[in-house]
């Protein structure tokens, strides 16, 4: 059986998006005359048949939105993905959220069924690898999509990018440590080559060169795992360093295990800053400074930003960055 032309297919025939084909079935006074005349002779020409029930079918997804995530076992990304969905669902809006584990090839996959699934809009903190086969048919569908906390598309005048100003927190972090007395400062954890680890090393490698100092730089996976192993290679390979800097919080949570298996007193024989503020930064002995990222407010503004897009046709800037802050607590003195 041959497969019937689809509405992308008629949108890629045509060289126009996905949404202005569905003006032209809707009969839409918004789309011009020679627009409209040239979509329906591509409709013809490829066959095209408008299937009114089935459009009737699929709108009500109108008002889904497509939330895939990186790392949902990280409590920041759940906070955030939280906050998204009870700022959309009180904008009348409801949510599908799917995590993606890191891999772009499953990234690719819920992508592509989202929008087969008709979603009106899509925020994504993205994976790296595979960019062409998630964004690619997002272009070509016209959704609005938000990239959120990671960028991977540069083309951010299509598919805008919002995140913290993650330099100036490393900035921060590091300059306290250094005020505080440390001598030889490390930064510990986040995957090596990666733009998010470049962003959020950026401030600390400043401090350092401004101060004339060395980076000593032990990169890794984000987790806790890796931040007890990280402890204990520091005492064994790098004695002299007294103060670090984590990617995130689960590495800073996963040293301090490691320095208490190894005996060395977090917040008087080692100073320690993490990265987000997660809520067990108050909770864990001894509390854990942290630069502290508004995941709950940047999760509202998020759902804002893009129900305003696709109601009212205010289309985002192309970068933001939201403002951090340094929240000092026993782990580095405090």
């Amino acid at each position: 059986m041959t497969k019937r032309p689809t509405i992308i297919e008629v949108a890629e025939a045509a060289g126009v998006s996905k949404s202005t084909v569905s003006l032209v079935l809707q009969d839409s006074p918004l789309v011009k005359d020679e627009t409209r005349a040239k979509v329906r002779e591509t409709m013809r020409a490829i066959g095209y048949v408008y299937n009114r029930a089935a459009a009737n079918l699929r709108s009500a997804n109108v008002g889904l939105i497509g939330l895939v995530i990186n790392d949902l076992r990280n409590p920041f990304f759940t906070e955030f993905a939280t906050s998204l969905q009870m700022a959309l669902s009180a904008r009348g809006y409801a949510t599908v959220i799917a995590n993606t584990d890191e891999d772009p090839t499953i990234q690719a996959q819920v992508v592509g069924s989202m929008v087969e699934h008709g979603v009106s809009g899509l925020v994504i903190s993205p994976t790296y690898g595979g960019t062409e086969a998630t964004f690619g048919p997002l272009e070509r569908a016209g959704i609005p999509v938000l990239q959120v906390l990671r960028q991977a598309s540069g083309d951010t005048a299509r598919f805008p990018f919002a995140s913290f100003d993650y330099l100036s927190g490393g900035r921060a972090a590091t300059r306290h440590l250094l005020d505080i007395g440390a001598r030889r400062i490390a930064f510990v954890g986040g995957p090596e080559g990666r733009p998010i680890t470049a962003e959020r090393m950026a401030g600390y490698l400043a401090v350092l060169r401004d101060a004339g100092m060395e980076p000593i730089i032990l990169p890794g996976r984000s987790s806790r795992a890796f931040g007890r192993e990280a402890a204990l290679r520091l005492g064994r390979e790098f004695p002299e360093v007294d103060a670090a800097v984590c990617f995130n919080d689960l590495v800073a949570l996963g040293m301090i295990a490691g320095f208490a298996a190894a005996g060395r007193r977090v917040g008087a024989d080692f100073r320690l800053v993490g990265f987000d503020d997660i809520e067990e930064c108050a909770m864990v002995y001894p509390q854990l400074s942290s630069v502290r990222c508004n995941i709950a407010g940047f999760g509202r503004v998020a759902a804002d930003t893009l129900v305003d897009w696709l109601e009212q046709d205010k289309h985002p800037v192309p970068v933001t960055r939201a403002p951090v802050e340094l929240v000092v607590r026993a782990s580095s003195g405090g």
